[in-house]
């Protein structure tokens, strides 16, 4: 180390906890001193996200994107032994530290997707109760297929050199919750009501 140099300790038992510590103070960091360029856009491709995590809250394992994510074909004769190794087809676009889009390819077989539930904690019983009515869908045959979530608001907010989303989001909310667009929250037709079988007296009645 040199003069003027600063060490950074973090700890904790969980490692997430560490990463993202540190990823909050190396990107305050750069922010404060500068080290960010206006106008530069370095764009980044994260992958090979591990598809399962262990809750100590749960005490078992759980989905780390969902539980219709699908593991790399390479890792999945490890989904019952060691599931903490298998890694997810899953993907996020980082621009400038920030992250803008994600998304995963998706489990389309029914076989796969009974094994993910059971990588769970979940028992065969527990499957057809809760996502039988999902898991049965497969028998009429499910595509390969996958997609992205883009931030469309965060991208645009990169792009204009913006500190604050609320600058370019389309629909502004304030503080109290309310939409200066639309007036929402306000007053619901009666007739919208009595559509979802909801009776209430006038004086008492909901807002959207």
């Amino acid at each position: 180390m040199h003069e003027g140099d600063a060490l950074f300790i973090v700890a904790d038992t969980n490692s997430e906890v560490v990463l993202t510590a540190l990823g909050a103070l190396r990107c305050e960091l750069a922010e404060r001193f500068g080290f960010i360029k206006k106008g530069v856009y370095e764009i980044l491709w994260v992958t090979d996200f591990p598809l399962l995590e262990y809750s100590e809250e749960e005490e078992r394992f759980v989905a780390r994107h969902h539980p219709f994510t699908r593991a790399k074909d390479e890792d999945l004769h490890l989904l019952e032994s060691n599931p903490a190794a298998v890694n997810a087809i899953a993907y996020d676009l980082v621009i400038n530290g920030d992250e803008m889009g994600g998304g995963s390819l998706r489990i389309y077989t029914k076989e796969m997707q009974s094994r993910m539930f059971r990588a769970l904690g979940f028992t065969d019983e527990q499957i057809s109760e809760r996502f039988g009515f999902f898991v049965d869908a497969f028998n009429y045959g499910a595509p390969p297929h996958g997609g992205i979530a883009f931030g469309l608001d965060r991208l645009i907010m990169t792009l204009a050199e913006t500190n604050s989303i609320r600058d370019v989001i389309a629909f502004p909310k304030t503080q109290s919750a309310t939409c200066m667009m639309t007036q929402a929250p306000s007053r619901v037709d009666g007739k919208q009501l009595k559509e979802l079988h909801i009776l209430i007296e006038d004086d008492k009645q909901p807002k959207n």
